[in-house]
């Protein structure tokens, strides 16, 4: 199985959902990750800004300031390729990045230390039955999880887990999928 066909393909079948598919599964991931004890246990929620055909997380940061939780959201630094985490008040804080990415504006923001997210949700493209993941072929979210210490969770449609997945030495598994049935340790 070679990642980057696997990636390729998902990307497609996940482009091609229609717009009412795509609503009903956010719907669904959005609602059982609200109503999940991992949420309602966390004060500090990392997730990233998601883009185009990716599960809405604007949502999740919408509905966390609400619930009084502090959002964080990183910034990528591709010259040492790694994330850093921001605290969000407002979009008004997100700029403009390479690959039309939103991220942090540095100045806008203060940065959040790793170990001070009890909650981060883990973006990815495919996934197996023990939490290990494709992203997008940056790695900088298996770097990072080697230094995290916290709980860790996807969003992930049935369309996205496979039995198994190509699986290399510095890869790291998520704990948990919030899924349309539900949320899933991973054991």
């Amino acid at each position: 199985m070679n990642k980057k066909k696997l990636r390729q393909g998902m990307i497609s079948s996940l482009k091609d959902l229609s717009n009412e598919e795509k609503r009903g599964i956010e719907k669904k991931l959005l609602h059982n990750l609200l109503h999940s004890d991992l949420w309602r246990d966390s004060g500090t929620i990392g997730v990233t800004i998601s883009q185009g055909f990716e599960w809405d997380t604007q949502e999740i940061v919408k509905l966390g300031w609400k619930a009084n939780k502090q959002i964080v959201v990183p910034k990528c630094f591709p010259t040492d390729k790694k994330l850093k985490f921001y605290e969000l008040t407002d979009f008004d804080q997100l700029e403009v990045v390479y690959y039309n990415l939103l991220e942090p504006n540095p100045q806008k923001t203060t940065e959040v230390n790793l170990s001070n997210i009890d909650l981060l949700v883990v973006p990815g493209l495919l996934f197996d039955r023990n939490g290990y993941r494709i992203g997008f072929g940056g790695g900088y979210y298996d770097r990072l999880l080697s230094d995290y210490a916290g709980t860790t969770i996807s969003m992930v449609s049935k369309i996205q887990l496979m039995e198994e997945l190509p699986v290399e030495a510095f890869d790291i598994p998520v704990q948990h999928f919030v899924t349309e049935s539900g949320v899933h340790h991973i054991s």
